[in-house]
Formats: structure tokens, C-alpha cells, sequence
């Protein structure tokens, strides 16, 4: 069916009129999709509800850090409690120590940390610590991996730049990206060969262990492996973006589960239990090099706000308390909910290729393998398109782009299972012909 969205509609083209787009983040927006973004006024648990009172069953999370569910009651609960004490103070507060004593324990390879508002400051505050700590200037990053929209960072990025079409960015001179080396992803030898190229002029490498923002790649069995190897033999250090793996594959991000220690991690949203937080960390000796212990300047008068510290706390505590349930749990759910659609797609004969890491999945309309953001650009998107009209008809919010992961929850349960699938179904009725299999 399709759904009522006036009064969204209303509210959009007001928005249009001061918000470029309508929107504050592309990804956002339903260019790539097509039809209009309903605009959400509430969320509980895994569902949203927009102004005209439609109810989604949600499958981006507020793009990955809503783990326990929109409105946890705790987490609501502790928010609460710390706004009551004030919103910002510019100042230390023990909210922070704690936190960090918890991503510790979670992330061992973080020896020290510091807490920023967004996984763009963390990433582009890692890269500059690496520069520092080796006196290098070259970085390496891979094609499709976002990690933040800082000048030197949005080369070949995936995430929203990907959907656009947009090959990097206007506005970002040559000179800011002179010395960022983006190489495929999944590919050793285009490492080795960058190595041998540049030898001991590369800083790091940063990379997203399991790529969301080309859709969800997992890497090749020994490419992490490799990475650390490589980085390990040239002095250069190996920085993982875990702001969407982090706390999400598992309690210590994809980390623990492929048995890498990086040099240096980035954490992002669900840190803060969705409200702005990031961080980045690793080893101390490399992390006392920021200011005011050394000569590295990063800032944020936010940072460690009061706020996203309760929520974290609230977040992070509660993955650690009940990490013997939560993680199998959400195995479970993310496997019914990702291959139950690829069954269905197969019996309506329509080419689906289905990546999943944990709680993090893309159905990618195509029928070769999905390996590395060329092959992930292959893919059908008009099909893709199609099935995200059609499964919002139905009620199902999907990331709304092709090269976005969908994410699930602890509040994602056997119900939420069964409409999942049911709108698959339907959705999967709608494809035209030409997009099925031969």
C-alpha cells in the first residue's frame, strides 16, 4: 500500500526552503531511491513514526548506534537525570573517566582515548596523531570507506558520496589530498605495491575492518591480517574505524572478532548511545602525544558533553553486563532477517547477493560477489531502488541507498522477523522481469 505522507510532505518544503535538500545530511535524502523521506516526530524500540503518523519497522538505526532499541528506558532515564544537572559545562566531569575505563575494557588495544563529538573528528584526529607520531606524511585508505567528510579523508569515499554519484567533492583542493593514497579494498598487493612505492614516507592505514558505507563488505579471509603485517614491517601504524563495527560485531568491534590489534581505533555513535559521541584512541605512547601532554592540538568544547557521556555509560554499561546474551542474540535475528530475504529473493528468481558481519547486513542486487566497492558500483540500483519503495509500502524503513549497511537491534525480535519477511515477500512480487534471474 502506498502510505499517507502530507503532512511530511508540508514539512519537507518547508525545510527545502532554509535546509539545503531539505536535510542536514545527504544520506538522508531519497535521490537515489526516489519518492519523498517521511520525516519522523517519535521512535520506541525498532519502530519510527512519521508526521503523519505512519509506523516503520526501522533497519538503519539512526545509522548503526541504536543497538538497544529507540528509547531504551534506561538510557532515557540516565539522559534525564544528567540533563537535570546541566546540559554543558565546558569542564571535566568523572562521567568521562568512566566511560573511557568501559571502552578499555571492551577495546584492550585502547590504552588511552579521547572522547570527540562525531566519528569525522575522530578519524580526522587519528590521521593527524599518525602523522605526528611517525613523521610521515602519506596515508593509505580504501575505496568506498568512509570515514568522515574532512578534506583529506573524502577521496573515493562510499556512504552518501557513493549514492550522489559524487566522485569526491567540490570545495576540496588538490593540495589537501595530495598525500591520501586510496587503494581498492580486499586487495593485498595494491598495499604491497603502495608500500614499496612510497616505503617509509606512509604514516598509517585506515581502514573500516568490515566496509557499511559501500553496503557491508566483509574483508577476505587474511586481508586484515596482512594489513597489520604490513604496517607492522614498515613502521606505519594501522588505524581501525569501528565508529559502525564498534561494540556492533561484538563487545571489542571487529577487532575481536578477526584477532587484529590495530595501533589506533575510532569509535562513533553508539558510544554515546546515539547522541553525539566519538572517540579515538590506542596505544598510550602514541596518545600522549596529544595535547596538553604533547604537540598535537585537537579540541572540542563538547567533547565528553555530560549527556552523551550518561547515555554511553547507560549504552555500553549494559553490552558489558549482558554481553553473553546480547551478541548471540543479535546473531541470531540479523541471520533470519538476512538470509530469509535472500530465500525469498531466490525463489522469485531475482539476482540477490547478501553480505552480512554480525548485526550488520546489505542486500545487494546483483549476482556476483561483493568484495570491494567496484563490484558493489555494479549492482542494480534501480532494483534496489524498487525494493526500498516497495518494502516502505509495507512498512519496512531500509537504509535508502544501495551502498548503505542495514542494521538490527536488540529490540528486533520474531515479530519484527515475520513482518520482515512478509513485506519481502510482497516487495519481491513488484521487481520487474528484467531484473530477475535468467
Amino acid at each position: 500500500m502506498t502510505r499517507i505522507l502530507e503532512r511530511s510532505r508540508v514539512l519537507h518544503r518547508r525545510a527545502e526552503q532554509l535546509l539545503p535538500g531539505g536535510v542536514d545530511s545527504p544520506v538522508r535524502a531519497f535521490q537515489s531511491v526516489g519518492g519523498e523521506p517521511p520525516l519522523v516526530v517519535r521512535a520506541e524500540g525498532a519502530y519510527l513514526w512519521d508526521a503523519d503518523g505512519n509506523k516503520y519497522l526501522d533497519y538503519f538505526g539512526s545509522w548503526g548506534p541504536m543497538i538497544l532499541g529507540h528509547a531504551a528506558p534506561h538510557v532515557v532515564r540516565a539522559v534525564q537525570e544528567a540533563a537535570a544537572r546541566g546540559t554543558s559545562f565546558g569542564a571535566s566531569t568523572p562521567a568521562e573517566a568512566e566511560l573511557a575505563e568501559m571502552v578499555h575494557t571492551a577495546f584492550p588495544s585502547v590504552e588511552m582515548l579521547r572522547f570527540v563529538s562525531s566519528g569525522t573528528e575522530a578519524a580526522m584526529s587519528a590521521i593527524r596523531l599518525a602523522r605526528a607520531f611517525t613523521g610521515r606524511k602519506f596515508f593509505v585508505k580504501f575505496e568506498g570507506c568512509y570515514h568522515g567528510h574532512s578534506d583529506a579523508l573524502l577521496v573515493k569515499a562510499g556512504s552518501g558520496v557513493a549514492t550522489l554519484g559524487i566522485p569526491g567533492s567540490a570545495g576540496v583542493p588538490e593540495e589537501a589530498i595530495q598525500h591520501t593514497l586510496a587503494l581498492p579494498y580486499n586487495d593485498v598487493s595494491a598495499v604491497e605495491a603502495a608500500f614499496s612505492r612510497y616505503q617509509d614516507k606512509i604514516a598509517c592505514v585506515i581502514v573500516e575492518p568490515v566496509v557499511g558505507n559501500a553496503g557491508c563488505i566483509p574483508p577476505q579471509p587474511g586481508y586484515l591480517q596482512a594489513l597489520r603485517e604490513i604496517t607492522e614491517r614498515s613502521g606505519a601504524l594501522l588505524v581501525f574505524d569501528e565508529v559502525m563495527t564498534g561494540f556492533r560485531l561484538a563487545l571489542g568491534g571487529a577487532q575481536e572478532v578477526y584477532g587484529i590489534r590495530p595501533d589506533m581505533t575510532c569509535l562513533g555513535k553508539i558510544l554515546g548511545g546515539g547522541l553525539t559521541c566519538g572517540a579515538f584512541g590506542g596505544r598510550a605512547e602514541i596518545m600522549r602525544m596529544l595535547a596538553p601532554l604533547g604537540p598535537v592540538y585537537q579540541a572540542g568544547t563538547l567533547s565528553g558533553n555530560p549527556l552523551a557521556m550518561a547515555a554511553g555509560i547507560a549504552t555500553v554499561g549494559h553490552l558489558i553486563e549482558h554481553r553473553d546474551t546480547v551478541y548471540p542474540q543479535l546473531e541470531k535475528t540479523s541471520a533470519a532477517i538476512a538470509e530469509g530475504v535472500a530465500q525469498i529473493a531466490r525463489k522469485h528468481g531475482v539476482a540477490l547477493t547478501t553480505n552480512r558481519a554480525g548485526s550488520m547486513f546489505t542486500w545487494f542486487f546483483s549476482g556476483e560477489p561483493i568484495t570491494s566497492y567496484a563490484s558493489a558500483t555494479r549492482c542494480d540500483t534501480k532494483a534496489f531502488a524498487a525494493f526500498h519503495r516497495a518494502m516502505l509500502d509495507q512498512g519496512v524503513w531500509l537504509p535508502p541507498s544501495q551502498f548503505e549497511a542495514a542494521f538490527v537491534g536488540l529490540a528486533h525480535g520474531e515479530m519484527e522477523v515475520r513482518a520482515t519477511l512478509e513485506a519481502a515477500q510482497c516487495a519481491m512480487e513488484t521487481l520487474a522481469p528484467a531484473r530477475k534471474v535468467d
